[in-house]
């Protein structure tokens, strides 16, 4: 149980950190100023050092012990120790200081929008929500072979609409629920999930902060990125049919007792729908950042427990209690074991991963401060690109980029360099960016969220071993864009300044 809750605390942190980063670096985008190229100083060779360091610590959790929240924080602030000694060696003292604050202030966002939505998933949980869908799926007699098709099925065609992190958090509440104990399903599972959720969000506007960023832009409009259907679609399918092969057979456990949602389980299902409707349109119709959205919500969420309490329908498998006593809350003692309480779910929030995601944030921002990211997308795209690779080549090499650091920020730098590309090729590059994630667990913000979900199960190292069968998938994809999308990789098209 408390590993549920600890993956559902991580993915909704995942969500959060998807939707905040592209607010903010699309922001960044259209107002801030060209950085200063440090790359070549010996504070900008330290800094790339540091991060390189702190990323290898990252890798090496499961083996070193250490939570990946500890080496970024360090290198957050030694790198931007590094930035402030860098604009005042040029004569712009103020430079360093305005740009982290900015990288604060989308963090601080991000923060709030993932804390929504943590509490969300850990109060459905306690309702039994997922342990009822588990129920649900054994009593159908599903094979494990099955559910390994039915939760990337779904992934596929849910994270089009509810966003790719959000959706790889949920199915996978329902793999490591139905496949408990079995290591291998829930390996295989989790790879699964995390292609079928990057890749379902590849051809839609609302599916990836990557594609968010391009259609915000106006590169692409909205209807143009379902050409990338079946690309993406390729790109899970090849390879889910090779792990299909290496899934356990038989079924999974019988339920021991019956599972049922409790009371106020589907009217919070409810509520969390109409949460991220708000968090959509806020930022679609009113042009509000989506956070106010959350956590409006989130306040709604907190008058519904209140309700709760008050009519006495709180469950508690060792105690029960009459709606008086629940009016009741506190003692001399304290609160009483079964109060209801949202600040305790909202405390069981899994900071370590929100504390990562605040030390890669601080970390992009400042090596990009530094000039880094200004240097890689002119390193693709200026002349033939990369050994001479072409635009074709550039934009697959983006991808695999994106597996190793963020697509958010990759995105970004091949926004700010705008390079002059065809219709088809700016699709290119929103479904590498979107897939090529996929290639490492670290590559996306579903597959680090998958790992804080499923410690010690799902890892790095877990992920490598498939990385071979993903990377035909993507090579497929990219060959089945080119085939069926010609007609529209040739109309050069130019970003809008």
């Amino acid at each position: 149980m408390q590993k549920l809750k600890t993956f559902h605390l991580k993915s909704i942190l995942v969500f959060l950190l998807l939707s905040f980063s592209y607010t903010a670096a699309l922001a960044s985008g259209v107002d801030a100023e060209q950085p200063a190229d440090m790359t070549g100083t010996v504070y900008g060779i330290i800094a790339l050092l540091v991060f390189v360091l702190a990323y290898s610590l990252v890798i090496g959790e499961e083996y070193l012990h250490l939570r990946k929240s500890k080496p970024v924080l360090v290198a957050a602030g030694i790198i931007w120790i590094l930035v402030g000694l860098s604009y005042n060696q040029i004569g712009e003292p103020h430079a360093a200081g305005i740009a982290v604050k900015h990288n604060i202030e989308e963090y601080a966002e991000l923060l709030l929008f993932l804390l929504a939505a943590m509490t969300y998933i850990n109060a459905l949980e306690e309702r039994g929500v997922f342990d009822a869908l588990r129920g649900w799926l054994v009593s159908k007699g599903f094979s494990l072979k099955m559910i390994f098709w039915v939760t990337g099925s779904l992934a596929f065609l849910i994270s089009p609409i509810a966003d790719n992190l959000t959706t790889a958090l949920l199915m996978a509440a329902v793999a490591m629920a139905v496949g408990a104990g079995n290591t291998t399903f829930i390996v295989l599972a989790c790879i699964n999930i995390v292609i079928a959720a990057n890749a379902g969000g590849a051809f839609s506007p609302f599916g990836d902060i990557t594609t968010l960023m391009v259609w915000q832009k106006g590169i692409v409009q909205f209807d143009q990125f379902f050409v990338l259907l079946i690309p993406a679609l390729v790109n899970w399918l090849v390879p889910a049919i090779i792990m299909s092969f290496s899934i356990p057979g038989g079924k999974p456990e019988p339920v021991e007792a019956e599972t049922i949602v409790k009371k106020g389980g589907f009217v919070m299902i409810g509520l969390f729908l109409f949460t991220i409707s708000m968090a959509v349109s806020f930022h679609n119709f009113l042009h509000i950042p989506p956070v106010l959205g959350m956590m409006t919500g989130l306040g709604l969420l907190k008058f519904y427990a209140y309700y709760l309490k008050r009519i006495g329908h709180i469950e508690d498998e060792s105690l029960q209690h009459s709606a008086l006593q629940l009016e009741n809350t506190e003692s001399d003692s304290g609160p009483k074991k079964d109060d209801y309480d949202i600040f305790s779910i909202l405390a069981r929030a899994e900071w370590d991963t929100l504390m990562f995601f605040y030390g890669v944030i601080l970390c992009v921002g400042g090596l990009g401060t530094l000039g880094y990211l200004a240097m890689i997308s002119e390193s693709l795209y200026l002349g033939a690109g990369i050994m001479g690779s072409g635009v074709t080549g550039a934009n697959i090499l983006v991808g695999i980029l994106s597996s190793i650091v963020d697509n958010i920020p990759v995105m970004f730098a091949v926004l700010t360099m705008n390079p002059d590309m065809s219709l088809g090729q700016w699709l290119l590059v929103t479904l590498t960016a979107g897939v090529g994630g996929s290639l490492l667990s670290i590559g996306s913000a579903a597959g680090v969220a998958l790992m804080g979900q499923a410690r010690g199960t799902y890892t790095f190292f877990a992920h490598l071993k498939w990385s071979w069968a993903i990377a035909l998938g993507y090579a497929a994809s990219i060959w089945v864009h080119l085939w069926i999308n010609a007609s529209i990789m040739e109309t050069a098209i130019s970003l809008p300044r």
